[in-house]
């Protein structure tokens, strides 16, 4: 968008007012404790009106980035949200989990967990992932005798990968949107510098922190053993789970490859038939089917004819906590929006470059060190999306999987190095019944090796493709 200034700043007076609305917007977090969404929307009024932005073009400037961000973010993170709450209430979960166990034998019990909390981590966030499947992993630590942490990290591993890097995560989807990346080929670099990233330090870094860990044992906590039994009868199979968990995939996956086909040529343009299958791959239309299969599966098939009660209360729980998420990535979506308006992303853009640093190095480093800084990964991948934007989208090289490329790498900068100031960290070790230097010895540590690791992997991927 653009607008009129009052002023035109030099690259080095725009570098200055960008490393002070970054600096202010991490005080205002960590030091005032101010909301994120509040500490975003100031700064970005502050940043505006320091670059030049006139009063006029003030509001149109911030709502430009704040509702083209929303418009494309608000229905994945909503339907994410809903499918993901559908499977946990119903007994999916403790379904995936028993039978993937089963299928890998008691001495692989850990992997099993994995397996099923990456599943399972596709359309849930990691902190509700994580709660709901906690009494599963309560369960099994006890039945096996063996300490919480060989069950629970391996678990919580595999969330941290999927919430870090997999749409319809808010981050991935975000910096998709910002850096305008396909999100089926997002979908599929995530996917291809995930898996590997989830093995060798989401599951296999985490067995070991775990094993050289002092024995640690499950907490009473959620009602303690008893809270463990449930009712067999009435948990959905575990192929009902897997259709409504991979559905989404799949026809992401088939608008991805309907795309690809028709831009090289070998189907027509214009196809009625093929026009309908690209429509129903969309991420939001995909994510739509497979709420609404999940609802009668789940929810509505065999039961009573008021039961549509209790689907929609249980969909205005599972929105609840996610309308923070919504309005924090929507506000990131302001921000960068003004740094692209005002031209502070250009000039840091330029003195990267100078740097001789390459824009997925810049990219990471940035969504990384605000990550360190204030905890959140939304907004450090938001940020960090919104300030490389303009390189990002001025070099025509970059598009495809090149493109999918940079927005892994952003947002694998944004999920590492978690510490004292990452919410998920006291949730975590609250509800493990750790202390804060097991706690910096295992979880700290697995997520940045999770990050370092996917960042390497999507930069050698870029390297090939480019």
């Amino acid at each position: 968008m653009e607008t009129a200034s009052a002023f035109t700043l030099s690259t080095p007076g725009l570098l200055a007012v960008a490393a002070g609305a970054i600096a202010i917007l991490l005080a205002l977090i960590i030091k005032v404790k101010l909301h994120p969404f509040l500490a975003l929307v100031i700064v970005s009024i502050g940043t505006a009106l320091a670059t030049g932005v006139t009063i006029e073009d003030l509001l149109p400037t911030l709502l430009s980035g704040f509702g083209k961000t929303l418009g494309n973010v608000a229905l994945l993170i909503g339907f994410g949200a809903i499918l993901g709450r559908i499977v946990a209430i119903s007994g999916g979960a403790k379904v995936l989990a028993d039978t993937l166990i089963r299928i890998c034998g008691r001495d692989k019990a850990p992997l099993g967990l994995s397996i099923a909390s990456l599943l399972f981590g596709f359309p849930i966030f990691l902190d509700a992932a994580f709660v709901v499947m906690l009494p599963v992993i309560y369960s099994i630590a006890r039945e096996l005798r063996g300490s919480l942490l060989l069950y629970a990290l391996p678990a919580t591993g595999a969330f941290l990968m999927m919430h870090a890097l997999v749409p319809p995560h808010p981050g991935p989807v975000a910096a998709s949107v910002f850096l305008e990346g396909d999100i089926g080929l997002v979908l599929m670099v995530a996917l291809i510098v995930g898996l590997p990233t989830w093995y060798v330090a989401g599951y296999r870094l985490s067995l070991w922190l775990a094993k050289r860990t002092p024995y640690h044992p499950v907490p009473d906590l959620m009602g303690g053993a008893e809270s463990d039994e449930v009712e067999r009868a009435s948990l959905p199979r575990f192929t009902t789970i897997l259709l409504v968990l991979l559905l989404p995939l799949v026809l992401i996956f088939m608008n991805t490859g309907i795309a690809t086909l028709i831009s090289a040529g070998t189907l027509p343009e214009g196809n009625a038939v093929l026009n309908v299958l690209t429509l129903i791959g969309e991420t939001p239309v995909a994510l739509l089917i497979s709420l609404c299969l999940a609802m009668w599966l789940l929810l509505l098939r065999g039961h009573e004819k008021g039961a549509m009660g209790a689907v929609n209360e249980t969909i205005e729980k599972a929105l609840a906590p996610v309308c923070s998420i919504i309005l924090i990535t929507g506000a990131g979506g302001m921000f960068g929006g003004v740094l692209t308006t005002s031209g502070i992303g250009e000039a840091l853009a330029d003195s990267l470059q100078s740097l001789g640093m390459p824009i997925l190095v810049a990219g990471y480093v940035i969504a990384a060190v605000i990550r360190i800084a204030q905890g959140s990964a939304t907004v450090a991948g938001t940020t960090a999306a919104g300030i490389i934007a303009p390189a990002v989208l001025a070099d025509a090289s970059l598009s495809g999987m090149p493109l999918a490329c940079v927005v892994v790498a952003v947002v694998a900068g944004a999920i590492g190095y978690s510490h004292v100031n990452d919410s998920g960290f006291w949730l975590v070790g609250r509800f493990l019944g750790m202390e804060t230097k097991t706690m910096l010895k295992t979880w700290s540590v697995v997520s940045t090796a999770i990050s370092l690791m996917a960042f390497g992997l999507a930069w050698g991927l870029f390297a090939v493709l480019t």
